[in-house]
C-alpha cells in the first residue's frame, strides 16, 4: 500500500503546482504581482546504508519571485512605481500594518491617500511646506487647501551678456515681468548702453499707461547707474553685492501698492549675472520672487513619492511623502488579499524611510509596476507538471492492475 501512497503524494505535489501556476497566470495581468515558485522535498520510507526506498513527495513549499516587473507609464496622477527594493506601508481597517508593490493610488472622500481597495498609505506630512522622512509614519490626510494669495516681487534677477565689440551709444534692451502686489504682473525694460570700453549704463523703465495719469507710448524711468567690467568681461562695478533698488514715485495704475524691487547683480557666489564678452548682446534667462495668485488645478505624486498641490500659477505646495520600507528577507512575508503581504514569524523588521535613501528604491510617479509573471516560463511550468501528474496516474493504474493479477491467482 505504500506504492499507492507514494504516487498519491505525486499527484497531491503536482496538484498543488499547477494550482500555483494557475495562480500565476491568473495574475499576469495584477499590479504589482510577484510570482511563486514551487519548490518540492522527497520522503523516505526506509533509509538504511543497504537500502534507500523513497516515500513520496514530502511537503511542498512555495517561494515568491521578488524580481523587478516592468514599469508601465500611466500618466496618473496619483500612480506611483517602486523601482527597485521596498515596499509600500499601508494600514487596513483593523488598524494593520501591510506592505504592497501597488502604488495604484487614489484620494477618498476624506483626503486620504489609499490603495485602490482602500487601505490607507502611509508617510509623513509636511510642516510649512517640508517634509521630515523620519520617524513614525502616519495616515496621508490632504488638508483643506486654499486659493494662494499673490506675492509682490522682491527681487529679480538677469542674465545677460552685453557685446563687447559695441560701439560707443550701442544700446540693448530686454524686458522682465514682475508681480504687484495685487498680483498683475507689470512689465519693466531694462536698458543698457555703451559709454566706452568696459562701461555701459543702464536704465530701467515702466510703460507710462501702467502709472496713474501716465500716457501709452511712453515710459517712465524707476532706476538707472552704471555698470563695469573688467579685461576678462566679468561684472567690477559696482562691487558685489551691487544691488540696485527698483521703485516708482507715480503709483501703479491698477492701485496695486508702489513697486519695491532688489535687482541683484551677483549671484548667490558671488559672480556676476551680466558679462561682456565679444558675442551679440543677448539675455539668457530672468528670474524674480512674485508670484500670481492661484487656484488648486489637482493633486499629483512627483518622482521620490512627495505628493504636492498644484496650483493655476504654476506653483506647488508640498503636502506629504510617501513611505517605502525596506525588508531584508522579503520572501519570508506571507501574501494576503489585495495584493498585498504581511510579515512572517522569521521577517526582519522593516526598516522605514524616504524612497532612494538606504537599500531602499526609487519612487517613480505616474507609472506602475507590472506583474513579474513570465508566460514561457509558466507555460513550460504547466506542461512539466500536467506530465508529472499523468506519470504518477500512470503508476496507481499499473499497481491496480497488479493487485488484479495477483487476485485472479486460484490456488
Amino acid at each position: 500500500m505504500s506504492s499507492y501512497s507514494t504516487a498519491l503524494s505525486g499527484l497531491l505535489a503536482s496538484s498543488t503546482a499547477l494550482n500555483v501556476v494557475g495562480d500565476n497566470l491568473a495574475n499576469m495581468n495584477t499590479t504589482g504581482f510577484k510570482s511563486d515558485e514551487v519548490q518540492f522535498e522527497d520522503a523516505f520510507n526506509d533509509a538504511t546504508a543497504n537500502l534507500q526506498v523513497g516515500g513520496g513527495v514530502g511537503a511542498t513549499l512555495t517561494s515568491t519571485n521578488f524580481t523587478q516587473g516592468t514599469l508601465e507609464t500611466t500618466n496618473g496622477p496619483l500612480d506611483a512605481a517602486v523601482q527597485g527594493n521596498g515596499f509600500f506601508v499601508v494600514t487596513n481597517s483593523e488598524g494593520n500594518t501591510l506592505y504592497t508593490r501597488d502604488g495604484s493610488f487614489q484620494m477618498n472622500s476624506s483626503g486620504q491617500l489609499t490603495t485602490a481597495t482602500g487601505e490607507l498609505v502611509q508617510g509623513w506630512m509636511a510642516v510649512n511646506g517640508t517634509v521630515t522622512p523620519s520617524g513614525a509614519v502616519s495616515d496621508i490626510t490632504v488638508p483643506s487647501l486654499q486659493s494662494q494669495p499673490p506675492q509682490a516681487t522682491t527681487t529679480m534677477s538677469l542674465s545677460a551678456n552685453l557685446n563687447a565689440n559695441a560701439a560707443v551709444g550701442d544700446t540693448f534692451s530686454t524686458p522682465i515681468q514682475v508681480v504687484d502686489s495685487l498680483g498683475n504682473p507689470q512689465t519693466l525694460t531694462v536698458t543698457f548702453t555703451n559709454t566706452g570700453p568696459g562701461a555701459w549704463s543702464y536704465a530701467v523703465t515702466i510703460p507710462g499707461q501702467d502709472l496713474q495719469g501716465g500716457k501709452a507710448g511712453t515710459t517712465t524711468q524707476l532706476a538707472k547707474g552704471n555698470i563695469g567690467f573688467d579685461s576678462n568681461g566679468n561684472l567690477n562695478s559696482p562691487a558685489s553685492p551691487g544691488t540696485v533698488n527698483l521703485t516708482n514715485s507715480t503709483a501703479l495704475a491698477d492701485g496695486a501698492a508702489t513697486l519695491n524691487i532688489n535687482w541683484n547683480l551677483y549671484d548667490a557666489n558671488g559672480n556676476g549675472t551680466i558679462t561682456q564678452v565679444a558675442q551679440p548682446s543677448a539675455a539668457s534667462g530672468t528670474s524674480q520672487n512674485g508670484v500670481q495668485p492661484g487656484q488648486v488645478t489637482g493633486i499629483s505624486l512627483e518622482n521620490g513619492g512627495t505628493l504636492v498641490a498644484n496650483y493655476s500659477n504654476g506653483q506647488q505646495a508640498t503636502i506629504a511623502q510617501v513611505a517605502l520600507a525596506s525588508v531584508a528577507n522579503p520572501d519570508s512575508m506571507i501574501a494576503v488579499s489585495n495584493n498585498e503581504y504581511t510579515l512572517g514569524p522569521s521577517t526582519v523588521t522593516p526598516s522605514i524611510g524616504a524612497a532612494g535613501t538606504s537599500d531602499r528604491g526609487n519612487i517613480v510617479a505616474g507609472s506602475i509596476e507590472t506583474s513579474n509573471v513570465d508566460m514561457a516560463t509558466e507555460f513550460t511550468n504547466l506542461i512539466v507538471y500536467q506530465r508529472s501528474y499523468e506519470a504518477n496516474s500512470k503508476v496507481i493504474t499499473t499497481l491496480s492492475q497488479m493487485d488484479q493479477m495477483l487476485l485472479q491467482i486460484t490456488p
